[in-house]
């Protein structure tokens, strides 16, 4: 087992990494302190809850917890204030109090809308992420919990971090290819704006990490989560570095709002932003013209798309955008790379040449 720490002084808390960790859930609530006179919401999906939802249950009851359950549609969709209401009647009829816990059970999407009703009932009570998917290895650490509005992803949520993150990796191994490469998006993005070696890991691995090869997959997670807590470590509220991890993230939020966030996974959608980041780079002479290709080349090594879908309309793509955060004064805050392995916080990206690079990542995508 691997076992992380992210500092954060007084709200520092470990990463544990590793198989069976499922069956020994209920010990480590106990190393925490956790209550056991209070009863504990575990929130989960259709998906997950199925597979998984037995064991975590069995675990705790074995240590003494009690627990009741809310499960949400899988996907993007659960995160939404109506869902959000669901999970919180769920805490009120099941008796939780300001000892109980919120535990997240699945994915991005689980744990962020678990996060999101841990930092609000009562005013916050302990949240304790067990991710099931490899894309949550970049969600499930760092404390952004949030819910989505039709307009933009994210926009409704708070800075919330978890008591404990609990990855048991014999979890992926009932993760559908498609999640599998979506995930492994984040894992490329960490390297890509923070680690140059770790980069050139994940291209020659790549075919092991899609297998879910063991030995290759903890070590790509341990070292996904281990950029993720130093960045977050240094800048816990986004103030500025945290907002590297943005990479890609300005297009894609907009793409997944686009397409209803349902057309494309979000690590999908990422992928194309990544590609349009560093297009954009080139583009501006930020970085140098071979980036691009080496970019676009490591995502397709991973089964990733590259390029925007045709139908996607251009003005909703910016409309997306301009409902943002990262949206100011008409430019927006793009994450953009200067080499692998290092990028910049560049906040003066104008719309021309956000269009200029939506007409030509689809371009692309007519010709292939």
């Amino acid at each position: 087992m691997r076992t992380l720490t992210v500092e954060l002084g007084e709200r520092s808390y470990p990463i544990h990494i590793g198989s069976g960790l499922l069956e020994s859930a209920g010990e480590y609530l106990e190393r925490l302190g956790i209550s056991k006179k209070s009863p504990h919401l575990i929130v989960t999906d259709d998906q997950v809850g199925p597979l998984y939802l037995e064991r975590l249950t069995t675990s705790l009851a074995a240590s003494g917890y009690r627990t009741v359950h809310a499960v949400v549609a899988a996907g993007e969709k659960s995160k939404s204030l109506t869902v959000f209401e669901e999970v919180m009647t769920s805490a009120i009829e099941g008796g939780l109090d300001r000892r109980s816990a919120v535990l997240a059970l699945g994915g991005g999407v689980v744990g962020d809308l678990a996060g999101f009703v841990a930092a609000a009932y009562m005013r916050g009570v302990p949240f304790i992420q067990v991710p099931t998917t490899i894309l949550a290895h970049d969600s499930s650490v760092g404390g952004k919990v949030a819910v989505n509005h039709r307009l933009a992803k994210n926009m409704i949520g708070a800075f919330y971090q978890p008591e404990m993150v609990l990855y048991d990796l014999d979890t992926l191994q009932t993760l559908p290819i498609r999640e599998i490469r979506a995930g492994l998006a984040e894992m490329v993005k960490h390297g890509l704006i923070w680690d140059a070696a770790f980069t050139s890991w994940c291209r020659e691995h790549a075919e092991e990490l899609l297998n879910l090869k063991p030995e290759s997959l903890g070590y790509g997670l341990e070292m996904g989560c281990a950029i993720k807590a130093q960045v977050v470590s240094k800048d816990e509220r986004e103030l500025g570095l945290r907002a590297i991890l943005n990479l890609g993230h300005t297009l894609g939020h907009a793409i997944e709002a686009v397409g209803g966030y349902g057309e494309l996974l979000h690590g999908e959608a990422i992928s194309i932003g990544m590609a349009a980041s560093a297009k954009i780079a080139v583009n501006r002479g930020f970085a140098p013209a071979e980036l691009y290709e080496e970019t676009k080349d490591l995502l397709q090594r991973f089964g990733l798309p590259v390029t925007l879908p045709g139908h996607m309309d251009e003005e909703r793509l910016i409309a997306a955008m301009m409902h943002d955060k990262k949206f100011v004064s008409q430019q927006l805050v793009f994450v953009l790379p200067r080499e692998i392995g290092t990028v910049e916080i560049v906040p003066d990206v104008t719309l021309d040449e956000v269009r200029q690079v939506i007409r030509e990542l689809k371009e692309v995508d007519r010709r292939v």
